[in-house]
């Protein structure tokens, strides 16, 4: 980490009281600014999982689930480049959002004659 001069970390880990809290407490000693996936990791137990993120979190650890970190990698709709992935995930993974991206997309992709027939009821 060091040798790439990067201050940012985002980390997962199996699990969140152990395997995660300890990296990102300790990175967080060393002067990283740190990004933790919540739903990406587990505890032991449902309390294990959540003291352990109240404690990275009282340590200045930054919590967040994994479709935010995916939305922050993408930005914006105008990187288009990614967005079919992005895209797909939402629709594999994001249950009701991906089901209302599917019926926003083609809503979009409707043409504007079906949508004016189907407004008027012809």
């Amino acid at each position: 980490m060091r040798k790439t001069g990067r201050k940012k970390i985002v980390i997962a880990a199996l699990w969140t009281e152990i395997c995660l809290a300890f990296p990102v407490i300790h990175a967080l000693g060393d002067g990283y600014e740190v990004y933790f996936v919540t739903d990406a990791s587990g505890g032991v137990s449902l309390e294990a999982h959540e003291v352990a993120i109240q404690r990275m979190i009282q340590a200045g650890g930054i919590p967040l689930t994994w479709t935010v970190f995916a939305s922050e990698l993408q930005r914006d709709w105008a990187r288009t480049a990614t967005v079919p992935a992005l895209a797909q995930m939402m629709v594999e993974h994001m249950g009701n959002v991906g089901t209302s991206f599917t019926w926003e997309q083609q809503l979009l992709n409707t043409p504007s004659e079906a949508k004016t027939k189907k407004a008027v009821g012809v």
